[in-house]
């Protein structure tokens, strides 16, 4: 569905900003908290919390992130579930979300209402109170980012740091296809995963793939180490050849680093009796800088996705 509409009577700019905001509460339905936790002042008003905070922010552009071909509910799925995945990636869960919404007067208030019955649909299933946000104009665009703020769900906060030579490389799910598939779209941010291995001492740091195994890893990879990754054990969606499950990017799984020293075979019974239908897999070491393995990737071979390249 494409987001513009030639009827001017269908338009956001037919109702105006004061009717499209009293629409926009209406669509969001109960995801939405009523005054002061949710739309309505200057500010939302969050209740206070003992444990760590966490905040990430992700957009979805037409043009860029999605186009006509894809259902504005799936778009409005999409934001929110990415910022998800982010906060999965820490060990996090959500505690509130606010948008900013971009729009060009030509889209189509049809479009819209869609695109927030699926932000408040999503929002409803992972339990996230949809806040506040802000509404502006601007020819050509639709674009909405969204800012997700969540809270660790135990002591400890995974980051990117603390990974270290002889390491051992995780991956959650399988890879590759993403776009082709429309499973960028269909994903599930692993929040009841990330929980999980953030509670696991073995393991030493995480992230989620968003950009493709080939660029998310460096974040991982420790001073004076490289990954060495085994092509056959990279798990990989029907249809999706090395290249896709290293590069496509949009995949949402995680990718975590256990402890060289951990028992690998206690912690696949632990995570099979947690998550015994989503498999986890190893799929190599961080080798010390020049022995690397003539078995394994040459990473540097492999690109996934960046901005502004």
């Amino acid at each position: 569905m494409h987001p513009f509409t030639p009827h001017a009577d269908a338009t956001v700019s037919a109702w105006g900003e004061t009717k499209l905001i009293q629409s926009i509460r209406r669509w969001l339905g109960t995801s939405n908290p009523p005054p002061p936790f949710g739309i309505g002042n200057d500010c939302a008003v969050l209740p206070a919390s003992h444990r760590r905070q966490l905040i990430t922010v992700d957009p979805v552009i037409f043009g860029r992130h999605f186009d006509e071909t894809v259902a504005p509910r799936a778009v409005g799925a999409k934001l929110l579930k990415r910022n998800l995945s982010d906060l999965a990636a820490m060990g996090g869960r959500p505690t509130a979300a606010v948008l900013a919404l971009t729009l060009d007067p030509r889209v189509s208030r049809d479009w819209l209402e869609a695109f927030y019955r699926g932000l408040a649909e999503t929002a409803r299933r992972y339990h996230v109170p949809i806040v506040g946000g802000d509404l502006a104009q601007a020819n050509g665009v639709v674009a909405a980012s969204l800012t997700l703020l969540g809270e660790a769900q135990g002591e400890r906060v995974l980051t990117r740091t603390g990974a270290k030579v002889g390491d051992w490389i995780y991956v959650t799910g399988a890879l590759g296809g993403s776009l082709a598939s429309g499973r960028h779209f269909r994903f599930s941010p692993r929040l009841r995963e990330g929980g999980w291995l953030a509670q696991r001492p073995e393991v030493r740091a995480m992230l989620d793939l968003s950009d493709g195994l080939a660029k998310d890893i460096h974040a991982l990879t420790p001073l004076g180490a490289v990954p060495a990754l085994q092509a056959r054990q990279l798990p990989r969606h029907r249809g999706a050849d090395l290249k896709a499950a290293l590069t496509d990017g949009e995949d949402y799984e995680l990718l975590f680093v256990l402890n060289k020293n951990a028992d690998q075979g206690a912690f696949a019974r632990a995570w099979r009796r947690a998550f015994p239908r989503l498999r986890v897999t190893c799929i190599g070491c961080f080798a010390p800088n020049g022995q690397q393995l003539a078995t394994t990737l040459r990473i540097a071979d492999y690109h996934g996705y960046e901005h502004l390249r």
